[in-house]
């Protein structure tokens, strides 16, 4: 009896700690997004730097993680809708994921946006040591993270924030 008091209330304190994570990541943070050097599916090479001037969706995401797979026709459409626009989408793969995989899923599905291989957890490191598949940051014109959501956005509230951000100096 006192076993399971004691087992209930650990149970229910680490619910508070993994709800309250959640929101802190799901909330406004605004700092300023790391300047990583990220490699492309094409191998070339490029910078988080190289975006400012734009609003940018960083998406990790997991050829093996299903609800990556399930929300990523709302990414290409997300991309699809703010290209024109200064939107920039980097779907960044998580450093356990296989380049070939990535790069199979990658033409299969005609993604439209640019791929990053991460194949030392460089960039998932200095986004904020990301582990769950998706997680999603949204980075202001300024550089600065406005949004980190980890698991499946909602994509409504999501594109109303970035009509906000794109309206912003």
């Amino acid at each position: 009896m006192i076993l399971t008091r004691h087992l209930a209330i650990g149970l229910g304190a680490v619910a508070i700690v993994v709800g309250a994570a959640c929101l802190h990541f799901s909330q406004n943070t605004k700092r300023m997004a790391p300047d990583v050097a990220y490699t492309r599916l094409d191998g070339s090479i490029a910078r988080t730097s190289d975006l400012l001037g734009k609003v940018v969706l960083v998406n990790f995401w997991a050829t093996s993680c299903a609800t990556c797979i399930k929300e990523m026709p709302q990414i290409i459409a997300t991309h699809s809708k703010y290209e024109s626009k200064g939107f920039e989408t980097l779907a960044v793969a998580m450093a356990y994921d296989p380049p070939a995989r990535v790069a199979n899923f990658a033409q299969s599905r005609e993604l439209p946006f640019t791929v990053v291989i991460d194949n030392l957890g460089d960039m998932a490191r200095q986004f904020g040591d990301v582990q769950l598949t998706p997680t999603t940051v949204l980075v202001n014109k300024r550089g600065e993270i406005v949004r980190r959501y980890v698991g499946e956005p909602d994509f409504t509230a999501l594109h109303e924030l970035i009509d906000q951000l794109m309206t912003e100096a």
